[in-house]
């Protein structure tokens, strides 16, 4: 797979420092991330993909035929093409460090990355992720680290499917911790916060 699979945007970041990954939600783009994702780690490689599908003129990483209801078969293939290119950019930074950041949709296709692919992130941050579906994990997500960050009342997103996914996370080794907030699908600081702690944790230790 080439690292340029995907329209996408790339903000070099110090030499072996890590790299670090963004997705945005629907109908966002490359650019919706890397601005954040240089606030939470400075010193990182941003890369920041735009999703090759098209709903009603907004970019998505996969399509679906409803709300919460996924084309499964295109997710599979998302799944495939966004993990060549993730291995694409490793292979050509090797980084001290491979880092996820998702947001929504964003967050479903990094999830989907992780349970089909576990060794390819050492950390990710989960932002309102939606996995309606049993997640079926090839391998151990043991030693990874994974952030989930939710509102109580997102209207997307059920609470009850978050904490399901954090169990599935853990029960296939993951260190997966959560965070919440009162509202609804909406970034907070709060999640801000946990993710720049999140992911300078694991940044310091490598350098």
């Amino acid at each position: 797979m080439s690292t340029n699979a995907y329209v996408h945007k790339l903000l070099p970041g110090s030499p072996g420092s890590p790299l670090l990954f963004t997705f945005h939600g629907t109908g966002g783009d490359e650019n919706q991330f890397p601005g954040l994702a240089r606030e939470l780690l400075p010193q990182a490689t941003i890369v920041s993909p735009r999703g090759d599908v098209s709903e009603h003129g907004a970019a998505r990483f996969f399509r679906r035929t409803g709300e919460g209801v996924y084309d499964m078969v295109d997710l599979a293939r998302a799944t495939a093409k966004m993990a060549g290119f993730v291995r694409a950019h490793v292979e050509a930074a090797k980084p001290s460090a491979v880092f996820g950041l998702g947001y929504s949709n964003g967050a479903n296709i990094l999830a989907s990355i992780i349970f089909a692919e576990p060794a390819l992130f050492d950390r990710s941050v989960l932002m309102h992720p939606l996995i309606p579906f049993e997640p079926a994990v090839k391998g151990s997500l043991a030693g990874k680290h994974v952030l989930v960050t939710a509102g109580r009342r997102d209207p997307i997103c059920p609470p009850d499917l978050t904490s399901r996914l954090v169990a599935h996370l853990r029960k296939d080794g993951a260190d997966a911790a959560l965070d919440w907030h009162e509202g609804g699908h909406e970034i907070r600081e709060n999640e801000i916060g946990a993710s720049r702690g999140f992911l300078a944790a694991r940044a310091g230790a490598q350098g």
